[in-house]
C-alpha cells in the first residue's frame, strides 16, 4: 500500500528503473564522509605540528574542506585536536613495536629514543594538547605507557631498575620528562638532539638501582 504513490510519483515524473533505496543512497555519502574525516584529522596532525595555536580556519583550508564540513564533524578545535593526537601516538606505537627486545636496561634507552623520534616531531602538538583534560591526555597515550610499564616491571625483575618507588610513578616520570621536552624545544631553550639526550641520560638515571644496590644474579 505504502509504494503505490512513490510508483506513481516516480511514472509521472519520467524516470525508468527503481528508485534508489535511502541505504543505497547514503553510501557514497558515508564514503565521502570518512574521506574528509581522514583528511581533515591528517590535517590538523600537520597544522598543530608546525603552530600549536593553529586555528580552525587553517585546519579546513589545509584539507581542502569548508570550514562547515569541518564543524560538522568536529565542532570544537578540542575535538579536532584529540583526533590529531590519536594519530600521531598512534605513529609513536609503531615506532615501538620492536623498541623493547633485549635487556630491560637496554630496551628502555630504545624506547626513550624511538619515542623521542617520533613524539619530538609532534613537539608542538604535545604543547597544543594542554588544551585538553590531563586525563584525556594520558588516556590517549594509555597504550604506549602500558608498554612502559611492562618493561619496567620487567627491569625491576631482572635487578636494573630501582624496586624502592611503585612502577606507576616511574611511568609517570616517563610521562612526564617526555612532555617537558617538548615544551624546552618548541619554547626555543633546547635543540631536539639536546633534549633527546638529556630526556634518555634522565630517565636511565631515575630508574637505575640506588648507590649501594647490587644487581640481582640471574639463574643460568
Amino acid at each position: 500500500m505504502t509504494d503505490e504513490p512513490e510508483r506513481s510519483a516516480s511514472t509521472a515524473s519520467g524516470s525508468k528503473g527503481p528508485a534508489r533505496s535511502g541505504s543505497a543512497r547514503s553510501r557514497p555519502r558515508r564514503a565521502d564522509a570518512e574521506r574528509n574525516i581522514d583528511a581533515i584529522v591528517a590535517a590538523a596532525l600537520e597544522c598543530f605540528t608546525e603552530r600549536p595555536d593553529t586555528s580552525m580556519t587553517a585546519i579546513a583550508h589545509a584539507a581542502g574542506v569548508s570550514r562547515v564540513t569541518l564543524y560538522t564533524h568536529f565542532p570544537t578545535r578540542e575535538e579536532v585536536l584529540a583526533a590529531a593526537l590519536d594519530l600521531a601516538v598512534a605513529d609513536a606505537e609503531r615506532a615501538l613495536t620492536d623498541a623493547d627486545e633485549g635487556p630491560a636496561d637496554e630496551a628502555l634507552a630504545a624506547v626513550i629514543r624511538s619515542s623521542w623520534a617520533v613524539l619530538g616531531r609532534y613537539r608542538n602538538l604535545m604543547v597544543a594538547a594542554e588544551a585538553l583534560s590531563p586525563q584525556q591526555v594520558r588516556d590517549t597515550h594509555r597504550r604506549a605507557l602500558d608498554r612502559v610499564a611492562r618493561l619496567v616491571n620487567r627491569g625491576r625483575h631482572e635487578g636494573v631498575f630501582r624496586t624502592d618507588m611503585a612502577a606507576e610513578w616511574i611511568v609517570t616520570v616517563f610521562y612526564s620528562l617526555v612532555h617537558a621536552a617538548a615544551r624546552e624545544v618548541t619554547e626555543g631553550r633546547m635543540t631536539a638532539d639536546q633534549a633527546g639526550t638529556m630526556l634518555e641520560r634522565t630517565l636511565r638515571t631515575a630508574v637505575a638501582p640506588p648507590t649501594g644496590s647490587q644487581r640481582r644474579e640471574q639463574p643460568a
